[in-house]
């Protein structure tokens, strides 16, 4: 009887270790999943997927999962200069695809004069998938921004919603990045890149930008100022006018970032704040508004004034064509600015104007 007694108190000793063993490992194994998604979230860049499809197919498969690697900071510290000045440029997938624009503003820095380094320095800010997919194969420097309030795959037709979103859309981010204490140039992707800018730049300017039409005086506020070029320093006083600048989107509602920079130029809020804006000469920062002539001084060219990819396209194609024969020309042809642009052809300014901004004035 004795014998019985203790097998069992035997069995539910060891039943009841058992139990508590159960119900120590399931604590154990919560407690570990918990820990990992703290971990995770706190650390989402720690750790990598890309490197193991096979064991995490859905998260690999998953292009939103694996869009950035590394958060911006990283990709803009990778890119910089000494100076911690960057080149950033927007891409959408209208303008990714192959043999698009993304291909020609690349091929111009390669047979540019001097300008093949600077793609060390360039960043390319996707605004959805395909372009990011598409940078990823092309170029070194990529970052994903893609936009939960549209859509920007699509060719974005100016002066439309879309397009005015995505302008808005960059000169906000354009201010995240100078709050993150970096200078940029930005570039439009249809600028051509044929010579190095940072000589003739402005030393002692915050901001400066290049013009759909240049009066011949860099401080003259009736210069027609355009957004696809700009060099930034960053600073108090740049920031501040950056947020002064997307805030006046409110202001003067249906128009474009260029147009309100025209609006807000002549602001008190610029001299209050002691900015430097400084205007570039068209003879080095030309476009299809106002062609640099001779091509011994271009450093860059804008496919502006322009309505339509097919065009710029075309226009943008042929430019090409002409920089490539002024570099096979001897040095004494060179010197006689024998070779001057055959642009533009397919862009105009009158493809331009029923796409216009609205026929008001800024007080309305």
């Amino acid at each position: 009887m004795l014998r019985q007694t203790k097998v069992r108190n035997l069995r539910r000793a060891v039943a009841a270790l058992f139990f508590f063993a159960t119900v120590s490992l399931s604590c154990l194994v919560l407690f570990g999943d918990v820990s990992s998604r703290r971990l995770f979230s706190t650390f989402p860049y720690a750790y990598s997927l890309s490197g193991l499809p096979s064991i995490f197919p859905s998260v690999y498969s998953d292009p939103l999962a694996t869009s950035n690697e590394y958060p911006l900071e990283k990709v803009l510290n990778d890119a910089a200069m000494k100076d911690r000045t960057v080149i950033l440029t927007t891409l959408n997938a209208a303008w990714a695809a192959p043999n698009s624009i993304i291909d020609l503003f690349l091929e111009s820095f390669r047979i540019g004069d001097r300008t093949r380094s600077f793609l060390n320095h360039l960043v390319i800010i996707a605004l959805d998938q395909k372009a990011f997919a598409r940078c990823q194969v092309i170029h070194i420097h990529c970052f994903c921004l893609v936009s939960e309030e549209t859509d920007f795959r699509e060719e974005a037709y100016f002066m439309t919603p879309r397009y005015l979103m995505m302008m808005w859309r960059r000169i906000d981010f354009l201010r995240s990045v100078l709050e993150m204490g970096y200078n940029f140039v930005f570039t439009d992707a249809d600028v051509m890149w044929f010579r190095n800018p940072f000589p003739h730049f402005h030393v002692d300017a915050d901001f400066q930008i290049a013009c759909d039409h240049f009066t011949g005086r860099f401080d003259d506020v009736k210069n027609r100022p355009n957004g696809g070029f700009n060099f930034v320093k960053s600073n108090n006083r740049s920031i501040e006018f950056y947020k002064f600048w997307y805030s006046s989107r409110e202001t003067y509602p249906g128009y474009h970032d260029q147009d309100v920079l025209n609006f807000i130029k002549v602001h008190p809020f610029i001299t209050y704040t002691g900015l430097k804006m400084r205007f570039l000469d068209t003879s080095n920062f030309g476009g299809l508004c106002e062609p640099s002539r001779d091509l011994n001084h271009v450093c860059t060219m804008h496919a502006n004034c322009c309505f339509g990819l097919d065009s710029k396209l075309h226009d943008l194609r042929i430019m090409l064509q002409d920089w490539k024969h002024y570099l096979s020309l001897p040095p004494s042809l060179k010197k006689l600015s024998v070779v001057s642009w055959r642009v533009p052809q397919k862009c105009s300014l009158d493809s331009l104007r029923h796409h216009d901004a609205p026929k008001r004035s800024p007080e309305e």
